[in-house]
């Protein structure tokens, strides 16, 4: 019922409206009554639009446009930085892992970093090797190292980790 009055309100007004216009400009009544019939148009074309938009469906993403948004690429890890970072933490707990995992990988780099920059031969010239990567790394990559006598002995502390990866950048 309250719906019925709102929207027979306006109506209702725009003819007073029209009826008092029509008894005080007796010579003005086919402008008058183009004017109230203009009006009473657009009303009834407002309801209309306003019932049509409510029978539409709430405005969001259809299937159809979330197919067509552009999907962000997924940041996916490198297999290799994984397996830098497997190594280095099973290095970090066992001193057989730092010796049969970290180790190669330590001495892979040593090596490259050697040749590329100082043109020494880490197994070719150990004396110059030594002289280059210092005390901590050499002891770590040297080719004559002993494994473990413990496997599951304490691995390399972080603390020198830091160190070795420090004199490693600094060839």
């Amino acid at each position: 019922m309250l719906t019925v009055f709102r929207v027979a309100q306006l109506p209702v007004l725009l003819t007073l409206a029209a009826a008092v216009l029509l008894l005080t400009f007796r010579d003005r009544t086919e402008l008058i009554l183009h004017a109230y019939a203009l009006a009473l148009a657009a009303i009834a074309l407002g309801h209309l639009v306003r019932a049509m938009r409510a029978g539409l469906p709430r405005a969001g993403s259809s299937a159809f446009d979330a197919g067509l948004r552009r999907r962000r690429p997924r940041q996916e890890r490198l297999a290799e930085l994984e397996q830098v970072e497997r190594e280095v933490a099973l290095g970090l707990s066992a001193a057989f892992d730092l010796h049969y995992r970290l180790r190669p990988a330590l001495r892979r780099t040593a090596s490259e970093l050697l040749h590329a920059r100082r043109g020494i031969d880490l197994d070719g010239n150990p004396d110059a090797a030594r002289r280059a990567l210092g005390e901590e790394t050499w002891e770590l990559v040297r080719p004559d190292r002993e494994p473990p006598p413990e496997r599951f002995a304490r691995g390399l502390e972080l603390s020198s980790l830091r160190r070795v990866v420090d004199s490693l950048e600094a060839l």
